[in-house]
This record gives C-alpha cells, sequence and structure tokens, in this order.
C-alpha cells in the first residue's frame, strides 16, 4: 500500500499480503487531535517520522481529505512493520476547518452555526469512539507543550457513548471471525493512549542548567529540560484522569489505560529554522544509510532490519541523542512508540490494572482479514449509515449520540436551562391583565411583552428555539377558548363571542358545538325610528348590511307604515331559480374601460349632465328661478330630459348587486333589496307648521320643518314680471324709469305686490337621530333648529338646500363620557304643497373622505307628487364591496361625511318649454 486512502475504501479493497506474513498479527496505531495554523500537518509528519517514507505531504497539500470539509479516517498499512496506521482528521485541523469556515453561509445565524459546529463535534467524537474501538495504541497530537483539559470532558462522553451502545455493537460483530473477549467487549483489547506534544518553540534552553549550589557552581541535571516537561505531563494528566474516574484500577472497564511503568508523553521539539535545509540533509543521511547496507535483506529479515535502521538514523523532527553534562540521552518518537508497539506484535499484551488485586485485561492480536472483517461491521454502523441490516442498527446508534449533549455542549446546556427559567416568567407577563376572550390585536400586544421579558432573562444558543416555544404556547391558549370573534360590526365594534361558527339557513344556534354555532353580537344597542318616524323600537348593532337597512325596518312596518303609500325603489328581479351575485372583473373608477366600451360610454357621458350643472340647476330653481331664466342653461336642462341616461338600461336578471349602489357600482346591476326608504305620511294639510312633528323622540323646540318659498307662474297672468324670484337675483332688476315691485316687504318673506298664486310653500327637515332615539331637525350645516314659541322657525331652507349637509353632527344631549356623541343624517321631510309644482328627490351621499364613493338610491331622481307629506329614510350604514364606511373617530373631520347640495330641485308643472 503505497499511499493512504480513506477508511472505507480500504475496508472494501483487496490487500496482496505476502505468504510468510499473512498468519501474523497487525498492530492497529490511531492518531487523532488537533493541529495548529501552520501548512503542515503534525500528524501527518508523524506517520511519515515512523514510517520513513514520504506518505503524507508535509506542505498542506490535502488531495487525501476528505470532501466538503467533514470528518474522516485516512488509512495506511505498513506490510513491512505490520502495522496499520488510521490518522482522523476532523474540524479541529487547520485544513477541515477552513473548509467547513467556506461551507457556512453568510446569513447563517447564531444558532445555526452552534448547530453545525456542534454536529461536526459529534461527528468527531463517533469516529473517534471507532478508533477506540478497533486500535491497540492510540497518539494523542495536540500542536503546543500543554495539556487542553477539554479532552477530560470528552473521553467521559465517549466514555458514556461507548456504555450505551455496547449491547448495539455486539450485535454487529456478532457473526465475526474473532474471539469471545472481543465480540463481548467490542474491542481487541483496552487501548493504551500515548500523548504527543509539540513544543513550538517553548523551550530554548541552553547546556547550561538552572540550579547552582550554595557556592554559585551549576549543578548537572539528570534529565534534560524535554524530559522534565514530559516527566511533569505525565503527573498531570494521569491526576486529572484519575480525579474525573477516567482511569481506574481496572482497566477492562475503562475507555483507555495509560501505563503504569512506561513513558506515555513525549514532547517533540520544535522546528529547525531552515525547513529545507532539515529536509535535505535527512534525504542525504538516509541515501548513504542505504548504500552503506549493500543487499537486499530477507524477507525475515525485514523488521530487523527495519528496527536496526530506525535506531542508527534519528528522525530530523527530534534533539540530538547524544548527553551533555551528564545527562540521560533523550529517546526519538519512534524509540518511544516502538516499545509500546513491540508489546502487541509479540502477544505480551498491556498490563495496565493497578491495585490489590489487578486483574488481566482481555488481549487479541487479530491478522490483517480478521480485523477487516470486525472493523467493516462496525464501520457500517457507526460510520457509513447503510441501508443492508445494519441499517436499524445504525439508526439506534445515531439516537445514542444524545449522551453526548451534556458532556460535550456545557454552553447549550446553560442557555437550555436559562430559557427554561424565563419561559414561565414570560408566560406571566403575557396571561397578566388579559379579559377571557380577546382579538388578535391584544394577542400580539401581549406576545411583545412577554417577548420583551423573555429576552430580558433568556442566553445563548437556545435562545431563538424557545422563543418559538413561548409564540407556539401563547397562541395555544389563545386558541384554546380565549379567541374572540374578529367580527366588527357596522358600527365598528367588535362581537363579544368567542370564536364561532354562523348558523346556516334553518340551522339554529347552539352553544355546546365545538366551536359554537352563534350569531354575531356586539352587546351594542341603539333606538331608531321605523321609515315614517311614527314609531320608534331597540334594535341589535348590525353586523350585515341587511340587517342594517332592511330588515329592522321591515319588522317595525308590520306594526305602523306598513300601509302607507309609497315610492318603491329598483330591486333585482330574478329571472332564474338560482341567482348569483356579479363577479369583480368589472372596471373600477379610475381603471380604463375596453377600447370598444370606451366609446360607447363617452357617448351616453356626454348626453348626461354633469355635476356642476346639475348643482347649478338646482340652485337656480331652489331660489325660485324657473327655466326660462335660466337663459342657455335652460335648453340643457330640457335636453337633459330628453335623453337617456346611462344608468336607464335594463338591469341584469341573472346576477344581482352583492352590496349597497354607489358611484363605483358596475352599471346595469341591481341589489336584492333597498337600502332606502320613501313613503308619505299623508297629503300636505297634514303637516301642522304651528305644532312641528308629532312623532316621538323629538328634542323640545326642534321638531318645526323649514319652509321653502318656490315662486310658480300665475295661472291666469302672462307676464314675465310673475316668474321673478324673490332672492333679488338678474331676473328680478326693474326695467328703466320703473319701481321694482315687493321693495317695500322683507328679504325673505312675500312681497306686497306680488299676488298670493305666484308662491307656493314647501316644508323641508332634515332630521338627525342618535344611538338613544334622540331626534331634531337641523336649519344648517352646524345649528339646530329651536323654536321657542308658537309660529315656527323664522330661517328658510335655502340655506339647507344650497349647501353640503353633514351625515354627522354632535348630538347637542351629550353623555357624561369624554367621547363625543354623534347623531346622524336618518330622515329628510318633504312637504310637497297642492299646486303646478315638480320637486325632484336626487339624494346623494358621501359617507367618509375621498376616495369614497357617492351613494344612491337605485332610482337616483324621483319627482315627488304634489299635496304629500313624504319622508325619505337614509340608509344606516353604508358598505362597499371593500367593507363599511364606519362612523367618524375622534381625529376625523366631520366635513368629510356629508350629503352633496342639490338634494331637492324645484319645477313648475305649466312652464311652457323654451
Amino acid at each position: 500500500m503505497a499511499v493512504p486512502m480513506n477508511i472505507g475504501a480500504l475496508l472494501q479493497s483487496e490487500i496482496i499480503e505476502d505468504a510468510a506474513d499473512k498468519d501474523e498479527g497487525v498492530c492497529v496505531l490511531g492518531i487523532f487531535g488537533k493541529s495548529a495554523m501552520q501548512p503542515g500537518s503534525a500528524k501527518d509528519s508523524l506517520i511519515n517520522t515512523l514510517a520513513d517514507k514520504h506518505v503524507f505531504s508535509l506542505f498542506g497539500n490535502d488531495d487525501t481529505d476528505s470532501t466538503g470539509g467533514g470528518t474522516s479516517i485516512q488509512a495506511y498499512y505498513n506490510q513491512e512493520n505490520r502495522v496499520l496506521y488510521l490518522v482522523l482528521t476532523s474540524v479541529f485541523d487547520n485544513r477541515h476547518l477552513i473548509r467547513a469556515c467556506e461551507s457556512l453561509t453568510a446569513g447563517l445565524g447564531h444558532a445555526e452555526a452552534h448547530e453545525f459546529w456542534k454536529g461536526a463535534e459529534k461527528d468527531h467524537c463517533l469516529q473517534l469512539l471507532y478508533l477506540f474501538s478497533l486500535c491497540h495504541v492510540l497518539l494523542l497530537v495536540h500542536p503546543t507543550c500543554s495539556f487542553d483539559v477539554t479532552y477530560d470532558r470528552m473521553f467521559r462522553a465517549l466514555d458514556a457513548l461507548r456504555q450505551k451502545a455496547l449491547p448495539l455493537l455486539r450485535s454487529a460483530i456478532k457473526d465475526s471471525p474473532v474471539s469471545k473477549e472481543w465480540k463481548l467487549n467490542c474491542r481487541p483489547c483496552p487501548p493504551r493512549l500515548l500523548f504527543v506534544f509539540h513544543m513550538n518553540g517553548a523551550l530554548r534552553v541552553g547546556s547550561t542548567g538552572n540550579g547552582t549550589d550554595g557556592s554559585g557552581v551549576d549543578k548537572p541535571k539528570k534529565h534534560s529540560p524535554r524530559r522534565r516537561m514530559q516527566h511533569a505531563l505525565e503527573d498531570q494528566i494521569y491526576r486529572i484522569f484519575r480525579k474525573s474516574r477516567v482511569l481506574t484500577n481496572q482497566s477492562s472497564n475503562c475507555l483507555f489505560t495509560v501505563p503504569a511503568n512506561q513513558a506515555f508523553v513525549y514532547v517533540v521539539p520544535g522546528p529547525d529554522e531552515d525547513l529545507i535545509g532539515s529536509l535535505l540533509g535527512h534525504l542525504r543521511s538516509n541515501c548513504v544509510l542505504r548504500e552503506s547496507e549493500g543487499s537486499t535483506p530477507a524477507p525475515r529479515q525485514r523488521r530487523y532490519q527495519q528496527m536496526r535502521h530506525s535506531n542508527r538514523q534519528p528522525s530530523f523532527n527530534v534533539e540530538s541523542s547524544l548527553s551533555s553534562g551528564g545527562q540521560l540521552v533523550d529517546c526519538t518518537l519512534k524509540e518511544f512508540l516502538w516499545q509500546h508497539v513491540e508489546l502487541v506484535l509479540t502477544k505480551k499484551g498491556f498490563d495496565d490494572s493497578v491495585g490489590r488485586n489487578p486483574q488481566p485485561s482481555h488481549f487479541e492480536l487479530p491478522t490483517y482479514s480478521k480485523w477487516v472483517q470486525a472493523a467493516y461491521r462496525l464501520y457500517q454502523v457507526m460510520i457509513e449509515n447503510s441501508e443492508d441490516d445494519a441499517a436499524e442498527i445504525s439508526l439506534k446508534v445515531q439516537g445514542q449520540l444524545k449522551v453526548l449533549e451534556g458532556f460535550l455542549d456545557a454552553d447549550a446546556k446553560f442557555s437550555e436551562n436559562r430559557c427554561q427559567k424565563a419561559l414561565p416568567l414570560a408566560h406571566s407577563a403575557y396571561q397578566s391583565n388579559l379579559p377571557h376572550n380577546y382579538t388578535t390585536t391584544v394577542h400580539k400586544n401581549q406576545l411583545a411583552q412577554a417577548l420583551r421579558v423573555y429576552s430580558q432573562h433568556a442566553r445563548g444558543v437556545a435562545f431563538q428555539r424557545y422563543a418559538l416555544q413561548l409564540h407556539e404556547d401563547c397562541y395555544k391558549f389563545w386558541s384554546n377558548g380565549h379567541q374572540l370573534c374578529e367580527e366588527r360590526s357596522l358600527t365598528d365594534q367588535h362581537c363579544v363571542h368567542k370564536f364561532h361558527l354562523l348558523p346556516k339557513p334553518g340551522e339554529k344556534p347552539e352553544m355546546d358545538h365545538n366551536p359554537p354555532i352563534l350569531y354575531h353580537n356586539s352587546r351594542g344597542r341603539s333606538t331608531s325610528s321605523c321609515n315614517c318616524g311614527r314609531k320608534q323600537s331597540p334594535r341589535e348593532d348590525p353586523f350585515d348590511i341587511q340587517a342594517a337597512n332592511y330588515d329592522f325596518y321591515q319588522m317595525l312596518e308590520e306594526k305602523c307604515c306598513g300601509k302607507l303609500e309609497r315610492i318603491n325603489f329598483p330591486v333585482f328581479q330574478a329571472s332564474t331559480p338560482d341567482p348569483a351575485p356579479a363577479s369583480d372583473e368589472v372596471p373600477r373608477p379610475g381603471e380604463v374601460p375596453p377600447s370598444g366600451e370606451a366609446d360607447r360610454l363617452k357617448e351616453k357621458e356626454t348626453s348626461t349632465h354633469t355635476p356642476g350643472d346639475s348643482t347649478s340647476l338646482s340652485l337656480a330653481l331652489s331660489l325660485g328661478q324657473s327655466t326660462d331664466s335660466l337663459g342657455t342653461y335652460g335648453d340643457g336642462a330640457e335636453g337633459q330630459e330628453k335623453r337617456p341616461s346611462l344608468v336607464d338600461r335594463q338591469p341584469s336578471t341573472v346576477e344581482y348587486l352583492p352590496g349597497m349602489l354607489h358611484s363605483g357600482c358596475p352599471k346595469g346591476l341591481l341589489p336584492k333589496f333597498s337600502s332606502w326608504s320613501l313613503v308619505k305620511l299623508g297629503p300636505a294639510k297634514a303637516y301642522n307648521s304651528l305644532t312641528g312633528l308629532e312623532q316621538p323622540g323629538f328634542l323640545p323646540g326642534s321638531a318645526f320643518l323649514l319652509p321653502w318659498d318656490v315662486v310658480i307662474r300665475s295661472r291666469s297672468e302672462e307676464d314675465v314680471g310673475s316668474l321673478e324670484p324673490l332672492d333679488g337675483g338678474p331676473a328680478s332688476w326693474p326695467a328703466p324709469n320703473k319701481a321694482a315691485a315687493g321693495k317695500r316687504g322683507s328679504a325673505g318673506g312675500i312681497g306686497r305686490g306680488r299676488r298670493r298664486d305666484d308662491v307656493a310653500r314647501a316644508f323641508v327637515g332634515f332630521e338627525y337621530e342618535d344611538s338613544r332615539g334622540r331626534r331634531f331637525l337641523s336649519s344648517g350645516p352646524d345649528k339646530v333648529v329651536k323654536v321657542l314659541g308658537q309660529g315656527g322657525p323664522k330661517e328658510p331652507a335655502t340655506r339647507c338646500l344650497n349647501s353640503d349637509m353633514p351625515l354627522y353632527i354632535p348630538s347637542p344631549a351629550q353623555g357624561r363620557g369624554i367621547k363625543p356623541h354623534y347623531a346622524q343624517l336618518a330622515r329628510l321631510f318633504v312637504v310637497v304643497p297642492d299646486a303646478p309644482l315638480e320637486i325632484v328627490l336626487n339624494p346623494q351621499v358621501q359617507p367618509g373622505p375621498p376616495p369614497c364613493p357617492i351613494f344612491h338610491p337605485e332610482q337616483p331622481e324621483v319627482v315627488l307628487p304634489p299635496d304629500g307629506l313624504w319622508v325619505l329614510r337614509f340608509p344606516y350604514a353604508y358598505v362597499t364591496d371593500r367593507g363599511p364606511c364606519y362612523p367618524p373617530k375622534e381625529n376625523q373631520p366631520l366635513a368629510n361625511f356629508r350629503v352633496l347640495r342639490g338634494i331637492l330641485r324645484a319645477n313648475t308643472t305649466s312652464s311652457t318649454p323654451q
């Protein structure tokens, strides 16, 4: 075998031996340890010294290293000496350490990196146990001349692992051709452990001693400084191992032994200054020695000649063997090692037991073929992890590696203990001041507090793992009966039930079900009036749009306003048994429609009036101007009535609109129910302007509608002067040299010179209602109607109609709490007189800041018939396809929640189109 190879390749290859040496035993020598950060490996150079051959490269050429920087065992069989060298390399060697560092990724965390290094250390321990199970002699190589006490902890871990895995190893080699003692103890003998330390220039002592007598004359020392260091290290190592009970009196029970009467520590002197020169000198002397030998020795004399050669020519790594000043001669490394190897090759064995009654330990010197068979069985179980019959035993051996954790990973053990103590503190911080059921937001806040407490006490590599466990524990606690329903009502209140399911159609609520089957409930109750406002009733906080805008009012219609005359808004009429809601694949506002549809939409949009035109038109008519006084805008108004609107298309009978109708909805879709209501309380005379609305819930003096005087054309007069408005606009300017009519009258009343049938008086009232059922009418965006005596309010309705009315205003009857209490626009009362007059209703509500859409009824414009007291009920809640539009918070301006002006427009029925 000329070159070293991996142990797996060696066990599976066939080595041809000489017939004379085939039956001779083989000594197995294992080498392990650490290496310094230098080009060459100390373990490789030892093999070269012991074999007197250039087996391993001295300059760090790692052709024989395993790929990936992992642990590996290199084998070299010297048939001449009958010694098999096994060299263990791992991350404790510089070349493998560099490869392992290169394999680590840049983003690897502290815990993952720690796990990687501890995994490499476990692999090293397992392969080291493999060496302790097969070798007769083991060499521990250390790059310095001081003993590393971490070996004591590692040897105790290996001993514990060996005791745990011993039954498994016995079953693995039960069919091997070895002795019963080998099968019982799973090793040929208790291996003898030797220590080789490298000086690395630590001792540079001259020939003179350091001791003097009283006369000042130096005393010669019996031993050299290096040998005295070896003796001191032997005493130190033996004392440490005996104290930790790694070494006991009976050697058969120990992981390894050390000789009692032989040296087991050797200190290699530091290298020469000129390494190349030393190599050349060693090569020159070796060649001269070979030439002087002359003939080739016989096969039987091979071992003798080798020993003779090694004794005559010292290695280049050792000091001079000559004594100076009467000192004993320092032996070479080969002499130091060969005294132990000869005990193996001569089958004498090791008698390292001490005490009063020492028991001899078993010893066997196997042939190479027998050793290979036993070694291959253990290799399959401990290293290879094969998939044959030994796979089950291999998995069990890997499971026993947990024994190493307590011995080798002290910092991880400390971290685990520390994190385990911090977990109860974190759990207590999470559960402090918790309600029985709580939402995700509360869970996250409490979890953040628990993590802060945990991070104050937890340390080490187990921090992340126990932090994840804290996450899981807190989530399990929350989901195990403490999870609150996450649904929010349309008034932005949480459901108070724990996590539950909604009942299916026809299914009854069931509390005992897991999870329970319940309806949503926020425990919020309010008082609302019916469609007409004549009856009030408490209502639950709604969670869906149908309960908020339809079901509650349908329930009250049976008791109050079910028989009243009404104008029904168009709703979805199904033509199929299973209608489906409309999909979301329609163009939203701001999106570009398809090119074919864009032209068609542009044509229809040009035929409709713009919001600015509608506003100016309604403003002029609300001030009493007829279409005759609008000039060019009158033509636009007539054109608007003649041209079809975009929403006049035939609605779909297959798909319905799942939510409320607003400006962002696709055209041609209607909801299943209307969120608006328009009913007639009675004729116009049903409202008495002296007493106001006689309905429950109104604050005192706030139930009076505002007068709205609208100029109409006289039936018997044809002059244009009858069309003059009341506000002194351009149409009412007098002709030259003529006095203006009605000059003596009041600014807001009817002029004395105007006839009675020129003006029709209507009444308008914007009613607000809070959650406690208190109602009042508003005379402007920031003013509540307040009439102290009889006669009705003095303010006209012009201000309300010409401005955006707020959807929410602060309630005049605030509670004791700090939080403001808002009242919502609930109804619009309109008294249409019995006159040739048409009042057009066009409500538009924007319940939030832009880009909130504008909500309107299913029929945007409704003509109110004359002689009637009409009530328009606004929706209780506004919901888009993206969710509900919640009421304003404390920091939100109320001006963003509004009803657009132009809600009412007056037209005279007898006006001649122009």
